[in-house]
């Protein structure tokens, strides 16, 4: 059996240059900010902030002149993030309700973005740690969500971005907290896109493939290990397989999206679920 953890989303692996060839050590590509949004005056709550398309999504959100708190189970890394963001920080366990109910959701913008995954067959599944992750990337995002729609309600304007993944649209074995709690997201999402379409509030899902993160580098090597092959390969053989884009996605173009997504132009997009997978779901 194999077992692998992370802290934040899986699906997204880093955002670096990744040629034909899916070298690592390729650059990463440069992501400039090309949406044009003031968000001056509006709160974000980001979770899984401390790295990663989190850390990402905090400093674009910021950027646009959001004041940005940034959650993560790792403090220290959320208070260094909200400290480049000019944000707070929370450092709490999404799995703990009581925790969740605490945060200050009276907030503008969530981007429902930490999850974790476990890599094991159904029959060798631990059930707690298939309870764990659901609560951190369902019931966590829930609790957030039902905490924020009355602010979000009361001023007639919210923006609910949920860090989906390619596995909220399709399946790979072995995986099966991580692809049913994504699928779930995915379903609450639309719920809420349809709740919240007469008082101004948007719902939407992305769907990245892998993204460039220190965490999927590490899954990387763990791989490499696992089935006997270089690192290239697994990347490319493994992860970029279904992809018709061969380089991994950078975190900053998964903040961009989350930023046109808070833009005036996004206002009709609700319900969505949009794939930035360079092409997995078009097999």
């Amino acid at each position: 059996m194999l077992t692998v953890e992370y802290v934040s989303p899986p699906h997204v692996p880093p955002a670096t240059q990744l040629v034909t060839s899916c070298a690592m050590t390729a650059e990463p590509v440069a992501v400039p900010h090309v949406v044009h949004v003031d968000l001056s005056g509006r709160g974000a709550l980001v979770t899984g902030g401390g790295s990663g398309i989190g850390r990402a999504c905090a400093l674009r959100l910021a950027a646009a002149g959001a004041a940005v708190l940034v959650v993560d189970r790792n403090v220290e890394a959320a208070k260094a993030v909200a400290a480049e963001a000019g944000g707070r920080a929370e450092g709490i366990d999404l799995a703990d309700p009581g925790a969740v109910d605490r945060l200050d959701a009276d907030v503008d913008i969530v981007v429902n973005n930490a999850g974790l995954q476990h890599v094991a067959p159904v029959q060798d599944f631990p059930t707690d740690r298939f309870a764990y992750i659901h609560r951190v990337m369902v019931e966590a995002p829930f609790r957030i969500i039902r905490r924020s729609l009355p602010h979000m309600y009361a001023q007639g304007w919210g923006r609910i971005v949920n860090i989906s993944s390619v596995h909220g649209l399709r399946a790979s074995p072995y995986k099966s907290a991580y692809v049913s709690a994504k699928h779930a997201l995915e379903g609450l999402s639309k719920v809420v896109a349809l709740e919240g379409a007469a008082h101004g509030v948007t719902a939407n899902c992305i769907n990245p493939a892998y993204v460039r993160t220190a965490l999927v580098e590490s899954q990387i090597a763990d791989q490499a290990a696992t089935h006997g092959i270089g690192e290239d390969e697994v990347v490319e053989k493994i992860m970029l397989a279904r992809a018709a884009i061969k380089r991994l996605i950078e975190p900053e173009e998964v903040a961009e999206l989350v930023a046109y997504l808070c833009a005036p132009p996004a206002a009709f997009i609700t319900g969505a679920s949009i794939a930035l997978d360079g092409g997995w779901t078009a097999n």
